[in-house]
Parts: structure tokens; sequence; C-alpha cells
């Protein structure tokens, strides 16, 4: 059973940063590929930032140049750094897991319950 758990949400002013964590435990032997979507009110979930296995980044056009996808020391864990953070970044943040590259597409198999993340003006 893979668990997905995602920290770090909170809220702050237009401008500011966070920096959301997340682990996708259970497995010992596989290396996940992981990314990261959102969900606003009222709108459809969208991928935001993913990772492969080499490290390489894929970002949606409406962060790239703000935020930034890294792998942590630790087997199976990505960080999400976000900066200059608008008030339309508002929305609850998903990581999501999956031993396919789905890049920013939402067909990852294990998702985490989601954190919320609002960005006041």
């Amino acid at each position: 059973q893979v668990q997905v758990v995602e920290t770090g949400g909170g809220s702050v002013q237009a401008g500011g940063s966070l920096r959301l964590s997340c682990v996708a435990s259970g497995s010992t032997s596989t290396n996940y590929y992981m990314g990261w979507f959102r969900q606003a009110r009222g709108k459809e979930r969208e991928g935001v930032a993913a990772i492969d296995d080499t490290g390489s980044p894929t970002y949606a056009d409406s962060v790239k140049g703000r935020f930034t996808i890294s792998e942590g020391n630790a087997k199976n864990t990505v960080y999400l750094q976000m900066n200059r953070l608008k008030p339309t970044d508002t929305a609850i943040y998903y990581c999501a897991a999956d031993s396919w590259a789905y890049e920013l597409n939402p067909y990852y198999k294990y998702w985490g319950q989601g954190t919320q993340v609002t960005v006041a003006s």
C-alpha cells in the first residue's frame, strides 16, 4: 500500500513564498515519478509541476519562473518551492506518484489528500 502525504500549505500574502513537501511511502523498491497538481474552487484539477527519473522538471505555463520542483535526498520525496505567489495560485495542492511518467496529466495512481494554499491580495 502506497501512501502519499503532502505538508507545507498555508496562507500567505501575494508576492510571498511557500514550500510544499511530499513523500510517497510503502514501497522499498520502486522509484516513483511524482507530480504536483492543484484544484481551485469550482475548477478542474490541473497539473502544476512534475519531475522525471533524471530530475528533469515540467511546469505549467502559469507557474514557470515562479515555482520549482525538486527531488529530496530521501527516496520518493519531492518539494515544490512556490515564489511570487498570486491570489490565482489559491487552491488545494495535491501530490501524486506513479511508476509511469504521466508528467502533468492526472493519470497518476497514488494521490495525497491535499494541502490548502491561500494567497491573499
